[in-house]
Parts: structure tokens; sequence; C-alpha cells
């Protein structure tokens, strides 16, 4: 026997509310007849009512009652006969490697760095059709804080759980983000396509990243960088334990550090690599700029996705409704 499922189980909540209402169709249809029998008998109400007649009277107030529990049947969306499908999904694979050393606390992109590449992190998973993300973490050491997935939820959540004392040093390393973009596709398996997308300011105290950028090179992995903050730059701001500013970062001699955009290294790591470099604005084409780059790469086959799916009814109990509805009228 099949199992009725409500899909959108709210609606049954309003069954007192319907109750009420065909009470009172029903009371008022009652109180109605029953005047008309005391005011004539019935062999003489037709001929002396004109336009009344009890049977009409009582099939109209059926005919309404089962329109509005039609109506109400259909809102709450039932559904049965439950079959597993099967869907063949196509993407790409495609890590996004976030810099979240200190220098990402430079406030000239607003409220700071770091916060506004998360942001343009989320626009970016926006804008993505189908594609595994997997999120990579750098500063002065680096690690995969989120794996290759779907669930775009999931990597929000693991997005917004960072900030610049996850890791604790200071500087950053920008190959070894690649290195462990590398590692990461090498578990993953054999693709096409390997895609790293980088979101940092520049700044780099890398030991040899022309060496592993031609590791990336020669295993097929294309680097898309995006430059987060401006070539002035700005103070790094400095913070107690309780998150209050207490200053600014400062050199060996005394003078406060501003942090700038360095372009040209990014500049040039994605061009030797295939991939595009993008600064990062407040308009939303920069990352519109970065899709289209990696829309030119071809999709491959990822895993298969299975799911439940019911079959809905509530089209059924809507074509009752509208039937009892229409009848109601033309009586």
């Amino acid at each position: 026997m099949m199992q009725i499922q409500w899909l959108a189980p709210i609606y049954l909540w309003l069954s007192p509310l319907l109750c009420i209402i065909i009470g009172v169709i029903m009371y008022k249809t009652a109180s109605q007849c029953a005047l008309a029998r005391t005011l004539v008998d019935d062999q003489h109400m037709s001929s002396l009512l004109l336009h009344f007649s009890l049977h009409k009277k009582i099939i109209k107030a059926i005919l309404f009652a089962v329109g509005i529990i039609g109506l109400w049947i259909a809102l709450a969306r039932p559904a049965g006969n439950e079959s597993k499908q099967t869907v063949a999904q196509e993407g790409r694979d495609l890590f996004i490697a976030l810099d979240i050393s200190r220098s990402m606390l430079a406030q000239d992109r607003s409220p700071n760095r770091l916060l506004f590449a998360k942001q343009k992190i989320k626009s970016l998973l926006q804008a993505l059709h189908a594609e595994r993300v997997g999120l990579i973490v750098f500063s002065g050491s680096t690690f995969v804080q989120c794996p290759l997935t779907s669930d775009y939820g999931a990597f929000s959540m693991y997005l917004d759980q960072l900030d610049v004392e996850t890791i604790s040093s200071g500087t950053t390393a920008l190959d070894q983000a690649i290195v462990c973009a590398l590692d990461a596709f090498k578990k993953a398996g054999d693709r096409k396509n390997k895609l790293l997308v980088i979101f940092t300011d520049g700044e780099d105290f890398s030991s040899n990243l022309s060496g592993v950028k031609q590791r990336a090179v020669e295993s097929g992995m294309n680097i898309l960088t995006v430059g987060v903050g401006t070539v002035n730059g700005a103070p790094i701001p400095l913070y107690d334990l309780h998150g209050n500013a207490i200053g600014h970062q400062k050199d060996h001699l005394g003078a406060v550090v501003i942090s700038r955009l360095n372009e040209g290294i990014l500049r040039n790591l994605a061009t030797d690599s295939g991939g595009v470099y993008v600064q990062a604005h407040d308009a939303d084409d920069d990352i519109q700029q970065i899709v289209k780059s990696l829309s030119r790469f071809e999709k491959e086959r990822l895993d298969d996705v299975s799911f439940n799916e019911l079959t809905e009814y509530y089209h059924y109990p809507l074509c009752i409704s509208f039937i009892s509805f229409a009848l109601e009228w033309i009586l």
C-alpha cells in the first residue's frame, strides 16, 4: 500500500480553521433550509419561493466544502511512490587558496582584505555551476581546510571559521600553497584539468616559488590569481587578545609598515601557469572574469549523485477543487 507523504506539512495545521469554515457553511445552509421550511411546506416551496431549492442549497454547500478540502490537500502537496534516481554530474575540480597572513588585515579593502576576500569567494561560489571546490589556507604554513566537495554550504562553514589566528605564522609562502594544491589533486585522482584560484595580496616569502611554479606547469595545473588590496597599500593593524586595536605593525626602525598589493608576482604566476590575474574590487565584474576564465576548461565526469524522488499528487485534489468550485458557481 502506497504511503502518502506531505511535502508542505505546515498547511496541515490549518485543519482546525478548515473545520470551522466548513462548519459555518453547513450551519448557514441548515439555517436557511430550516427557515424556508418554517415559512412554507415542502409541497408549495417551489411555487411560493422562487429561485430557492433546498436540494440546490445543500448540493452547493457540499460542492463548496469539497472545493475547500481539495485546495487544502493540494497546498499540503501529497506525494508518494518513492523511487531512487541517479544523476551523472559533470564539472570541474577547483581548489581555492586563501591567504590568511597578517598583511590581510590591512584595511585598504573594506572592512579588511581578509573579510573582503572571503566575501568574494562566496560570490564566486554563487556563480559556479556543478564544480567541486576545496579550500586551502596558507600563510607561513599551509593545509587543506575543506576537501573537494559539491556541498557549498559546508565549504562556506569552513570559510567562515577562518581568521589570521588559524595559522600562527604571519608571513606568506605562495609556493607552499601551490605544493598543497598539487598534493591534494594527486590524492583526488587523475584529472584533465587541475584548477587553483589564489586570493592574496601578493606579499611573498617563498623559498622556491619558481621551482614550484614549474612543477605546477608540468603537472598541468592552471593557476588563477586574485589580488586583494591596492597598490597604494595600508598599514597592518595589531590587536590584543581581546580583539582591541593596539596600533600598527612597525619595522626594526620603528616606522609603520605599509603593505601593498604586489601585482607583478601574481600576474607572472598566473600567466606562466596558463591562468589569468584579476584584481579584486567592489564591483562583481572581477568574479565574472574568473568564471569566464574557468569556463574555458573542459568539464569532466564527477561522482554520480543518487537521491530519492517522490511523485507529487497535488494536481488531483486541485483538479477536484476546481471542478467543485465551477459546479457550485454554475448552480
